[in-house]
């Protein structure tokens, strides 16, 4: 951490302002700096980037994306007790931290998107990790206003992202994230880089938007997808009867007796596009 040599080790931080990491707000912080670098190196170049941030905690990653280069960081947190911490990092690097304190849930990112490039770079609290990476796929416009989302999550949430057609994890997170993203693994973190750790392996996913996504309504995609893996094991004639059956499945083209798993992202934009 060169560019940040007047930083104290994050454990003294962590002490100094007594940052017990609480299950209930998700929270797991992770304090292997070379680790967090890992994590910032795999958004690519931040130089004259804006870089949201969700879930600071003490400001391991924080630390990591100002010293490579971030033009600015703006970092939503939750949790009061690490405002102190945070403060200090931004007294550090003047103008470059905004800390906004709030529930990133609630916060449109989009009105607070400068001017320029923005990315997303996240360790996600386990609890809502989810629901957010949903709310960054469907802004008001596309292309989006963040070039990149490069976020942890547990390593089972990780798969479900990346998963196409005829893999086990695939779902409805899978349709939409391939619907409008192009993602991938970049690398696993295990427990022990954590504080306190987690029953679980975590994994690093970045995702980039598709210029151009096969033009669908939202609505009508959610409709499909949701009934075709609310009952995945059952031929596609039996669980899209709430949304038309057979006789949608026909106008879009696509056999009855196909399962979920084994529609691509395309058919299902086919029979959310025929509903």
């Amino acid at each position: 951490m060169a560019a940040l040599d007047g930083l104290p080790p994050l454990r003294d931080v962590i002490r100094r302002h007594g940052l017990d990491a609480r299950k209930a707000l998700g929270q797991n912080f992770l304090l292997d700096l070379n680790l967090t670098q890992k994590v910032a190196r795999t958004a690519g170049a931040l130089e004259e980037t804006t870089v949201f941030e969700v879930g600071p905690g003490p400001g391991g990653l924080t630390r990591a994306i100002l010293a490579l280069g971030a033009r600015k960081v703006i970092a939503i947190e939750r949790d009061a007790r690490c405002l102190p911490a945070l403060a200090e990092i931004a007294d550090h690097c003047p103008g470059r931290l905004e800390v906004i304190e709030g529930d990133a849930l609630k916060t449109d990112f989009e009105s607070l998107a400068p001017e320029g490039p923005v990315k997303i770079i996240a360790n996600l609290p386990y609890n809502v990790g989810t629901q957010l990476l949903v709310n960054w796929l469907l802004p008001r416009t596309w292309p989006p206003f963040w070039q990149s989302l490069t976020l942890m999550f547990q390593k089972e949430v990780g798969e479900r992202i990346v998963a196409g057609e005829d893999d086990d994890h695939y779902g409805r997170l899978g349709v939409l994230c391939g619907w409008r993203t192009e993602a991938r693994m970049a690398f696993d973190v295990s427990p022990q880089a954590f504080t306190p750790p987690p029953k679980v392996t975590s994994t690093v996913v970045h995702l980039v938007p598709r210029e151009n996504p096969i033009p669908c309504a939202v609505a009508n995609l959610e409709k499909v997808t949701q009934a075709a893996f609310g009952q995945r094991r059952k031929m596609l004639r039996q669980s899209l009867k709430p949304v038309g059956g057979e006789s949608l499945l026909i106008k879009a083209g696509i056999d009855p007796a196909r399962r979920a798993e084994t529609l691509s992202v395309e058919e299902f934009c086919l029979l959310a596009n025929s509903l």
